[in-house]
């Protein structure tokens, strides 16, 4: 249900997929190395120890996510700001984050309103009371939205689309290592933020429960504070934490270690032409190109891969078809096996051979769909599968009448049930003509002759 008088914009923070950190040479596999091994004077802030110039490749995977989101690049001097704040994650009390690379970006409706360059802290565990500053220092990108989002569903559904863009762009390390500040307000009042959310899911449990609690305090004639909450996933609540900041507080300077720059336009235009299509535009382009629905196209679009491969698929091949295909049998057999499309064994020509054998009729769709699960992990064509399980060709008629014959000769049970009103039986009789004649009939066919066969008893 879309709440009018709810405005929710969001701080989004990913990681940028970069070997080495943002001002160290330090590796960025934080995740498999023992606690404290990926650091060194540098992304510690030891005395003495002075940054080296941003990591150019960090740049450039922001100005590319920017350029996917629609942004303008910033023709402004670049430079990185220290934004103070004292937690054990910062071992220097502050953190450079840059001035903006990106500005007036749109996604899904929804304004960016900047996108920045920023070095990720450490990792603290409160409970334990340990640091492991392996994360410290790995580039960060942080989206700001304008407050457009009026409903947690809303909010969810530009989560997900941003995502997409981010795995299509292969510059940011996706949702496993996204965390988002919240910020909601209702009724024009002021403005709760709830920290380091770090799932989609999250950010629409705080929504929700965010939209509840406030709701609840104007009802009672209070005030809604301004507050920094943080998110107790175990409980789906949100917890004081501290009266909001504003910018002010966290004694912005101008890094004094770190050279001012500027964006080459040229190096925009190159990453330009070589970035990938984005997903929100491409399913855009595949409705309008390819005249299939808006719900096809945004499965076919949901991997690169994916929507390459149809693209290859659809010179050979009808483009509803092959939509079809793909969206119903092909993703299905993906998810089962929880695999994404470039993970599978699956080729374009592989897709384009097995529509041809339904097509051509050498086997039936029901066999089809046997034979797709056999695809994702096996390195033989689509053909040769059909052939090792011997549902390669179509019976004739005559023998598809025989097995109907059969069935229904050995089943009295199912005739009387039919009888009955139990149009089931059906069901039960097609199923014994396809396993006598292995699944090589076609069951809409033949439901139909048995329908006829039975109505004439």
């Amino acid at each position: 249900m879309l709440i009018t008088d709810m405005m929710c914009g969001l701080e989004i923070h990913v990681q940028l997929n970069t070997n080495s950190k943002l001002f160290c040479s330090c590796p960025t596999n934080y995740q498999s190395a023992p606690n404290n091994e990926n650091i060194c004077p540098v992304c510690l802030n030891q005395p003495g120890a002075k940054p080296y110039p941003p990591n150019q490749s960090a740049l450039d995977n922001a100005i590319k996510v920017a350029l996917m989101l629609g942004c303008e690049i910033s023709d402004e001097v670049i430079y990185f700001m220290r934004k103070h704040y004292d937690y054990p994650d910062l071992s220097s009390g502050y953190q450079r984050t840059s001035v903006p690379v990106g500005i007036k970006g749109e996604l899904n409706g929804v304004r960016i309103h900047e996108i920045h360059v920023e070095e990720d802290p450490g990792q603290y565990k409160p409970d334990r009371g340990t640091v492991n500053f392996n994360r410290s220092g790995i580039p960060l990108i942080e989206i700001v939205t304008e407050p457009d989002m009026k409903s947690p569903e809303e909010a969810r559904s530009f989560l997900n689309e941003l995502i997409r863009v981010l795995n299509y762009s292969g510059s940011a390390r996706g949702e496993g290592t996204m965390r988002a500040d919240v910020n909601i307000s209702i009724e024009g009042g002021k403005r709760a933020e709830v920290k380091n959310v770090n799932s989609i899911k999250g950010a629409y449990k705080v929504l929700k429960f965010e939209l509840i609690r406030q709701k609840n305090i104007l009802r009672r004639g209070g005030e809604v504070q301004q507050e920094t909450r943080a998110y107790l996933e175990s409980q789906m609540i949100t917890v004081p934490m501290r009266l909001k900041e504003d910018a002010d507080d966290y004694r912005y300077i101008p890094d004094p270690d770190l050279p001012p720059l500027k964006i080459d336009p040229a190096r925009v235009e190159k990453i330009r032409e070589n970035m990938p299509e984005p997903a929100h535009l491409k399913k855009v382009r595949f409705v309008e190109q390819y005249g299939i629905d808006e719900k096809d196209a945004k499965v076919l679009t949901s991997e690169l891969e994916l929507a390459d491969a149809y693209e290859e698929v659809v010179k050979e091949a009808d483009n509803k078809i092959a939509a079809r295909i793909m969206r119903d049998e092909l993703k299905r057999v993906l998810n089962y096996n929880k695999l994404q499309f470039n993970e599978s064994k699956i080729t374009s020509s592989d897709i384009v051979e097995f529509i041809n054998l339904i097509e051509s009729k050498q086997i039936t769709p029901e066999a089809g769909h046997k034979l797709i699960e056999q695809m994702p992990l096996n390195d033989k064509t689509p053909k040769e599968i059909a052939q090792e399980m011997d549902i390669l060709g179509v019976v004739e008629d005559d023998a598809i009448v025989k097995a109907v014959d059969q069935a229904i000769a050995e089943n009295p049970n199912a005739i009387e049930d039919y009888k009955n009103g139990k149009t089931n039986a059906v069901n039960f009789l097609v199923g014994q003509v396809m396993r006598l004649t292995r699944g090589k009939a076609n069951a809409g066919d033949t439901n139909k002759m048995i329908k006829e066969k039975l109505d004439q008893l």
